[in-house]
Formats: structure tokens, C-alpha cells, sequence
């Protein structure tokens, strides 16, 4: 059986911290294009991994009837336009999180994957985190009776990626840390508890501390090679939600940027028979009761590399016809969700879904 041809477009941190190492090590795969729009930066991936044409128009990619898979790492303002022309040019496609800007755009995405029935996974790359599986399971299995609220904690002192740059322009991103960490985590919530419902949304989104550009004092940034103190800065780097749905409520606080020097970055939920506390990229721990006392339990399981795991079904279904986790099917609901809460904190009101 023949390669996957494989093209990325967009070649920043995502792809080379993730997907084209992840690409590189499934057999299946052959990476036969890097686009960006930046020349230098595709150039610098053929030269650095290998292999792969360095073009500038992901438009020549379409019109290759080889590649069947795509990986879109773009800022978050080309997600829809490129996933939609991909699909309707008959390639299959991952595209990385957010799904898009807005809820319309990601609507259109998942319109034109019906229409197209190619494949459109969403990088919501916790659905292939084993400690999120094994959770997902004992919460599905009953384990820890009825989960009746979740709280979702993603708060660092100093973390704006690409101060100024477009990670920070919501024109290009769509929004700040809801956008780009609050994706995550309420994904995590909804897959874990079985997809509720949303029906009601009450926000508040904040931009204070990354305003002033020149002052903004940190240790640290994610994408520092697109930061430009010169640039735009409107987005949120503090959130806090709250939501109801058809199962558990949820509440949320989430910071890119905050005066309290602790990190937290987990989720706890709340049932009947247990509570668990997911730290965030790591293990959990399960809290309940025996034998008429308090105890904790801390499952110790195989660990996966979850982008490996992501890029590999991504390939595997391709082939084989499966529906992933990650399917815009099941996706969407959180970009409906971020736009409730988007368009909460603007009204000052609670959006009924």
C-alpha cells in the first residue's frame, strides 16, 4: 500500500513542535509539500527535515491530486478558508484548534465537510491523552455516580504568546485565552461528561494586563519570534464562565496574564459517588470514600505522546472510514459555546443557547 502524500500549511511552532514531527514518525506518511507565506519559513522546513516542496500558494497543493492529507497551522483567521477549500478540492484535513474564529466559520467548515464527506478533525488534542481516556471512561462507567458540576482552572501569571503579534489581534485570532486555552479545557469537560447540551452562558472576558505593551514584564513567551511591541493588542488574557447544561453546570476562570504568581491548570469534577482533579497534561487523582474514611486514588497507566496518537488516527481513518472524537461533528458544540460566552461578556447579559 502506497504513502499518504501529506502536505503542512503553515510551517510555526505548532507544526514543527508537533505535527510534522508526529508525520514523520507514522510509516503510513510521506510529507510532500510545506507551505507558508513566509518563503523562508517553508524553505527552512524542507531543509531541516529533508523532505517536501517549499511553496508559498496552498492553492498549488490543491491542485495536486496526490496529497489526500492536510495539516492547517495557521493563525486561526485562514482556518476556515483553507479547511473549506481543501475539502472542496477533495482533501482530507486536520485542522489545529480553535475550529475557527467564530461559530458562523466553523459552521461553514462543518457544511462543507458534509457536503464534501472527506474527513475534518479539529486538533482537540486531548481526545488522545490516556489520562483524559481512562477519566472519560470511569466518568461514562458510573464510577463517580452523577457529575453534577465541573470547574475548569487555567490561570499563569505571565503567559501572552506573540505579545502584540497575531495571537494577540482578534481580527487574526478571534479572541485572547478563551480562544486559545479555553478551547482545551472546555473541550476536556464536554468530552469527558458525554457531550451535554449547553443551554444558557453567562461571561465576563477581560484585556488589562497585556494593553500596555511596552510595560508587560514576563519570564517567558510562547511564539516570542512573532511578538511585535508595536502591534495590536485586544484581546481577552483574563475569563471567567459560567454554564448550564442539559447535565453538569460549569464554571470557568482562565488567565494568560494575572497579578497572583501560582499557575493552575487543571479541572475537577464534582459527582456523587467521587470527585477527580485533572491536572492538565498529566494524571488525576480520584477523591471518594471506604471504609467509612476519606480516600484518594491515583491511576498509574501507559503514557502516549497525544499529538503522535492524534496524527496517527488522523491517517488511520483516512483509510479506514472511522468517525474520531475529533471529528467537526462533535467539535463544534465548544466553538458555540466560545461564541456565547464572547458575545455574554460584549452584552453583559447571559445568552440562552
Amino acid at each position: 500500500m502506497s504513502k499518504i502524500k501529506v502536505a503542512i500549511i503553515g510551517c510555526g511552532t505548532i507544526a514543527n513542535s508537533a505535527h510534522i514531527p508526529a508525520y514523520i514518525a507514522n510509516a503510513d506518511a510521506e510529507i510532500k509539500y510545506f507551505c507558508d507565506i513566509l518563503p523562508e519559513k517553508a524553505k527552512k522546513a524542507v531543509e531541516k527535515y529533508g523532505c517536501g516542496i517549499a511553496v508559498t500558494d496552498y492553492k498549488e497543493i490543491l491542485a495536486d491530486p496526490e496529497v489526500e492529507a492536510i495539516s492547517v497551522c495557521t493563525p486561526n483567521k485562514m482556518h476556515s478558508i483553507i479547511t473549506i477549500d481543501c475539502l472542496k478540492a477533495g482533501k482530507n484535513v486536520l485542522c489545529e484548534k480553535p475550529a475557527a474564529r467564530i461559530f458562523s466559520e466553523a459552521k461553514a467548515m462543518q457544511d462543507a465537510q458534509h457536503e464534501s464527506g472527506k474527513v475534518l478533525n479539529i486538533g482537540v488534542v486531548n481526545r488522545f491523552n490516556p489520562a483524559v481516556n481512562k477519566l472519560r471512561e470511569m466518568i461514562q462507567n458510573g464510577d463517580l455516580g452523577e457529575i453534577y458540576h465541573v470547574y475548569a482552572c487555567f490561570r499563569s501569571q505571565r503567559s501572552i504568546p506573540g505579545l502584540g503579534g497575531a495571537f494577540t489581534t482578534k481580527e487574526i485570532a478571534g479572541g485572547g485565552v478563551l480562544i486559545d486555552w479555553g478551547v482545551h479545557y472546555l473541550d476536556i469537560v464536554m468530552y469527558c461528561t458525554g457531550d451535554p447540551t449547553p443551554r444558557t452562558v453567562s461571561s465576563k472576558a477581560f484585556s488589562k494586563l497585556g494593553v500596555d505593551m511596552k510595560n508587560y514584564v514576563y519570564e517567558g513567551m510562547w511564539a516570542e519570534d512573532t511578538k511585535d511591541i508595536n502591534g495590536t493588542y485586544d484581546v481577552d488574557d483574563f475569563v471567567t464562565g459560567f454554564v448550564r447544561t442539559d447535565g453538569p453546570t460549569i464554571t470557568l476562570n482562565g488567565a494568560w496574564a494575572q497579578n497572583i504568581g501560582v499557575a493552575e491548570s487543571y479541572i475537577d469534577f464534582i459527582g456523587t459517588k467521587a470527585g477527580a482533579r485533572l491536572n492538565y497534561g498529566g494524571d488525576f487523582t480520584v477523591y471518594t470514600t471506604a471504609a467509612g474514611g476519606l480516600v484518594s486514588l491515583k491511576p498509574k497507566f501507559p503514557q502516549k505522546q497525544m499529538f503522535q496518537e492524534e496524527i496517527d488516527g488522523f491517517l488511520r481513518c483516512i483509510r479506514t472510514g472511522e468517525k474520531l472524537p475529533s471529528h467537526i461533528d462533535t467539535v463544534i458544540v465548544t466553538a458555540k459555546m466560545m461564541q456565547a460566552m464572547y458575545d455574554s461578556s460584549e452584552q453583559n447579559k447571559e445568552i440562552v443557547l
